[in-house]
């Protein structure tokens, strides 16, 4: 029982680690006080857990931690600055991503009724996930870097403490994962976690917790105001869950993987995590959150602690759903300092690239493998070095994939994949 505590904990900090940076950042591009931002952050935490739960159970059923949804950030930042052009105002702005995060759950529930799901999955042959792998860890590599360097934390350039201390941490998780006993081994990101908030504090770091009121507090619901559903964030939305379904997809599968690892069999249940995805796109869009998706980082953490039974992961996202509802523990989360969280999971992540090459290796014909592979990253990288700007005159459904590297190499993977197939 001990055991399963220290591993539901790790779950806990993994998912809050991985996630709290999303709404705290979509917080600051629209502008919203410090109440506003720890109401959107409690929202996305109670929306993760309950994500979490409602798939482990009746959607892939695999130990898979939900996050805001990249491209769902991606639009919030997006509109943030266009919403007040297009829209009359931020408020009516967020009623309309609003809408759209609840079309896409619709969206999501009609694809998995008529199997639709399912077709696209046969699509994702072992070099499409692997060269989505890649591209994962290409895409956060800076978010990471940056982080770690301390950039954006107290000022906008390398803070020098910060930095000693991010590698210092990395060092620390890889010695423990490496050469520290087996149980050691499982709890290295934890222990990382708690000494370097402990330095951070020593050092002067650490910001200050924000004081709360009350004891416990449940999610608004449509804190944003009543939803809005305007026709072009409903083409968007369409958009954006095709290519939430690439993520989905590839996530389940990665995962899958290296379940096998420890003798768990492979369990592909794409439709039913398709529609359990339907249901959590419309509670973001109920509780006014950000839209989530299963996320591939879990394989990295499965594969480096080996907590990789469902009962951990179960608790973990149970702690998850309490501690949105305690202010006083959600702020103290959301103190926690983001270069101590990229540090302590850097490892995870890196570990990713591995299994992108194990995924290389099952295709039988290598060269039409690397030809595939060379298109894809040639492509989804250099989508990565274009300025958000550039999309400036572009419609946003369509920013969407070409300011996306993920998702846009992963796409034309699948395309040159398909085209180079022998009959």
């Amino acid at each position: 029982m001990v055991q399963h505590t220290f591993s539901a904990i790790q779950w806990m900090v993994f998912i809050i680690a991985s996630s709290i940076v999303t709404p705290i950042a979509v917080a600051a591009s629209f502008g919203m006080d410090p109440v506003e931002t720890a109401g959107l952050i409690q929202r996305t935490l109670f929306i993760l857990g309950v994500s979490c739960i409602l798939q482990v159970f009746f959607g892939h059923r695999l130990p898979i931690n939900e996050g805001p949804a990249g491209l769902w950030w991606g639009v919030f930042v997006i509109y943030a600055s266009l919403g007040p052009t297009l829209f009359s105002s931020t408020e009516v702005t967020l009623q309309v991503i609003q809408g759209g995060i609840i079309a896409s759950g619709c969206l999501f529930l009609l694809l998995s009724a008529f199997g639709w799901i399912d077709k696209i999955s046969s699509l994702f042959s072992p070099v499409v996930t692997g060269v989505y792998l890649l591209l994962l860890v290409a895409q956060l590599s800076g978010s990471f870097l940056n982080g770690m360097l301390g950039v954006g934390y107290r000022k906008n350039s390398v803070d020098v403490t910060i930095t000693l201390i991010s590698f210092l941490l990395v060092l620390l998780t890889l010695l423990l994962l490496k050469k520290g006993p087996k149980k050691i081994k499982q709890y290295a990101i934890l222990i990382s976690l708690c000494i370097g908030w402990i330095l951070y504090a020593l050092f002067g770091l650490a910001k200050p917790i924000e004081k709360t009121e009350g004891i416990v507090a449940l999610p608004e619901i449509l804190a944003f105001g009543p939803p809005i559903f305007d026709a072009g964030m409903i083409m968007t939305a369409v958009f954006i869950t095709l290519l939430l379904l690439v993520n989905l997809i590839a996530s389940v599968q990665v995962v899958n993987q290296v379940m096998t690892r420890f003798g768990q069999q492979n369990v592909h249940r794409y439709r039913e995590a398709g529609f359990m995805t339907g249901v959590n796109q419309l509670l973001a869009g109920v509780f006014s959150a950000i839209g989530c998706v299963p996320i591939s980082g879990a394989a990295g953490f499965i594969g480096t602690t080996t907590i990789y039974k469902r009962l951990p992961f179960i608790f973990g996202s149970i702690l998850i759903i309490l501690i949105s509802l305690f202010p006083v523990v959600t702020a103290f989360f959301a103190a926690l300092p983001t270069p101590i969280g990229y540090a302590a999971i850097f490892s995870i992540f890196a570990s990713m690239i591995g299994l992108a090459f194990e995924e290389f290796d099952k295709m039988p014909d290598q060269k039409r493998a690397r030809y595939i592979i060379g298109i894809a990253l040639f492509t989804g990288i250099g989508a990565m070095f274009v300025s958000s700007e550039s999309f400036a005159n572009i419609p946003p459904m369509i920013t969407s994939l070409l300011n996306n590297g993920l998702v846009l190499g992963t796409v034309v993977a699948i395309i040159i994949d398909q085209l180079t197939k022998s009959n």
